[in-house]
Formats: structure tokens, C-alpha cells, sequence
């Protein structure tokens, strides 16, 4: 598996040799900011289209397929035509608080699609907390979601943020509870390390036995709820709440929050590959050498992507295939179900550890 770190620590020692320090960190945190944002805006592109496409199977149509080959720029001609859209003030609104909305979703975003190990030595963020930090910045995009309703000053979207605030806020017990239970199994917060630990040992679905894979189960669960999509779509309710808490918000505005939308279905499928798939660890079976070497030789990032796409494939199934639960039946469901399943499990994965039961 080829280590990135070879070509970034290159990179930074050559320009170590003809810049300052300063200067070569400044340089560095600009590309790495670029390639953030050149990659959320192609991944945010290819996941519309991919939920179209997928959300027509279901349906059995065809999806988008007049504007380009195969309706491959109708993405493109729906992100010019909100970019030409104007931003209108609602005139009773809080200016600043309703434009400053979009973009504490955004940031939260961003700051969690940070934490991604692409492969190995193509990390962003990594910290020795790095699961911890995750858990912490994602919960920043709730207070933009509470900002978007309260500032619009109008029912609707006051409402689908209330019934946001309160989904993401009891969600994110179970999120953080599964993250926990595969912390225990391997001994770090460093999400690199989870990583390598994958590599060596095998993926954690199959190390972790029935407590990783009820993990992962709950985690699905969890993570559609995080990201407001169906069947727990309840903050963007069509059918009662015209669009929830982004009712009033228009042009990029808008756009904003479609974009985060979607890409935190990716993160959250990242996530899910990282820390039970084995991110960019490729598929090993022992005794198969000759089949080790062979899946050796494919590049880390095509199997995080790889493993990430078919997450997001189960997340996308899951939403075209059950109807929108009711508000009570949501939070129900994690405080009567998920949450005690969850602490259960992180008992039952101690006693694994302790044992040493782990393959």
C-alpha cells in the first residue's frame, strides 16, 4: 500500500529550502483548503446525480436524461440556475443570524469532511482525539439549522428547526456510542490509527464480532437520522412544512444547505467505512496470499471511495424504501431502542476486549 507522506513530507522540505517556515505552512494550508473544496463540489455533483439515478430505479423511471449524455448535466444546469437566483431578505427576518446560517452548516461540513483518511498518509486532520473532534464539530451544524428557523421569523421553518434540534441532538448519542464501542475495541482516538490497526489485524466488522456489527447497524440508523434524510426527514416534511427550516431561503443561500445536505451523506458513509470497513485497508483473507497480493496492489483511496459509495448505496436504499416516520415514533425509536441497544453494546464489546475474543 503506497504511503502518501512520502510525497507530502517532499513537498514540505522543498519548500523548506527556499521559503520560511511561515510562509510554507501558508502555501500548504492553501492547497489543502483548495483540494477541500475542489473535491466537495465534484463529490457533491456526483452524489445528486447518483441519488437521482438511484431514487428512479426504485420508482421504476429513468431519472434525468435530457440535458447531456445520460442527463449527466442536468447537475450543472440546476447549480448555474442557483447561482443566478437572487437572495431574497425576508422583510420580518433577523438579517444577520438568517445569513449567517447556511454557513455555520457549511463549516460544520467542512471541518467533518476534514476528518476523512483518504489513504494512507493522506490525511487532513488527524488528531490523537480525532474521533472526539468529529463528534465534536458535527454538532456545530445544529446551531446553524436553529439559527435558519429562528431567524426566519415564520412558523414553518420555526417548527422543522425545533424538530431538527431535537433529532440531531438525541441521534448523536447513538452516533457517539458507536464510535465509542470501536474506540474500546481499538485501544485509540486517532482515526489513522483505527485505520492501520484495520490494515494489520482486519476490518472491525469482522474483528469486533456481533458487537461491531450491531454497531454498524445502529450507526446506519443514526447517521440517515443526522442527515435529515428519509425516513426520518422530518425537519423537511413537504407535506407540512413546505420545506422546514430552509422554507425561507433562496439562491445559494439554499444552496448551501442543499450542498451540505449531501455531502454529509457522504461523510457519514465515509465515517461508517472508516471505522468499520477499514477505510482504505484493502480486503485480506488469511491463507490467500496470491488473493492478498492481488488486492495489495489496488490504491487505498479506490477502496475508501469504493467502500463509501456502497454505504451510500444502503443509505440511499434505505431512504426510497421506508415511509416518513412521525415525530414521536423518531425520538422513540432512539430513546426507547437505539440508545439502551447502544449501551448495552458498549458493555458487551468491553467484555470482548477483556476476554481478548477479538480476531
Amino acid at each position: 500500500m503506497f504511503d502518501f507522506s512520502i510525497i507530502t513530507q517532499w513537498f514540505h522540505s522543498l519548500l523548506t529550502g527556499v521559503l520560511p517556515e511561515w510562509v510554507t505552512i501558508g502555501i500548504e494550508c492553501v492547497i489543502v483548503l483548495l483540494f477541500i473544496i475542489l473535491l466537495y463540489a465534484i463529490l457533491a455533483i456526483a452524489l445528486i446525480y447518483m441519488e437521482r439515478k438511484i431514487c428512479a430505479l426504485f420508482q421504476c423511471r429513468i431519472g434525468p436524461n435530457r440535458v447531456g449524455k445520460w442527463g449527466l448535466l442536468q447537475v450543472f444546469a440546476d447549480v448555474f440556475k442557483m447561482l443566478t437566483k437572487e437572495i431574497i431578505k425576508m422583510r420580518q427576518s433577523d438579517r444577520m443570524l438568517h445569513d449567517m446560517a447556511p454557513f455555520f452548516v457549511l463549516a460544520a461540513s467542512f471541518l467533518t469532511f476534514a476528518c476523512l483518511p483518504w489513504n494512507k498518509g493522506l490525511e487532513i486532520l488527524d488528531f490523537n482525539v480525532g474521533a472526539f473532534f468529529f463528534i465534536a464539530v458535527s454538532g456545530i451544524g445544529v446551531i446553524g439549522i436553529l439559527l435558519a428557523g429562528w431567524a426566519s421569523h415564520s412558523k414553518y421553518p420555526m417548527i422543522g428547526a425545533m424538530r431538527s434540534g431535537a433529532q440531531l441532538i438525541s441521534y448523536e448519542l447513538s452516533i457517539g456510542m458507536t464510535m465509542l464501542t470501536m474506540i474500546m475495541l481499538c485501544g485509540t482516538m486517532q482515526i489513522s490509527d483505527i485505520v492501520q490497526q484495520q490494515a494489520d489485524y482486519g476490518w472491525n466488522i469482522v474483528r469486533g464480532h456481533i458487537p461491531a456489527l450491531l454497531a454498524f447497524i445502529i450507526y446506519l440508523i443514526a447517521g440517515n437520522a443526522e442527515c435529515n434524510r428519509g425516513p426520518f426527514d422530518l425537519p423537511e416534511a413537504e407535506s407540512e412544512l413546505t420545506a422546514g427550516y430552509h422554507t425561507e431561503f433562496s439562491g445559494m443561500h439554499f444552496g448551501f444547505f442543499y450542498l451540505a445536505e449531501y455531502l454529509n451523506l457522504f461523510i457519514c458513509a465515509g465515517m461508517a467505512s472508516t471505522i468499520f470497513l477499514g477505510g482504505w485497508a484493502p480486503l485480506y483473507i488469511p491463507a490467500l496470499e496470491g488473493f492478498n497480493n492481488v488486492m495489495a496492489m489496488i490504491p487505498g483511496f479506490v477502496w475508501f471511495f469504493g467502500k463509501t459509495f456502497f454505504v451510500v448505496f444502503l443509505l440511499m436504499w434505505i431512504r426510497w424504501t421506508y415511509p416518513r416516520l412521525r415525530i414521536d415514533q423518531l425520538l422513540s425509536l432512539e430513546w426507547k431502542y437505539l440508545m439502551p441497544i447502544s449501551m448495552f453494546n458498549i458493555i458487551l464489546m468491553a467484555l470482548v476486549v477483556c476476554f481478548g475474543l477479538t480476531l
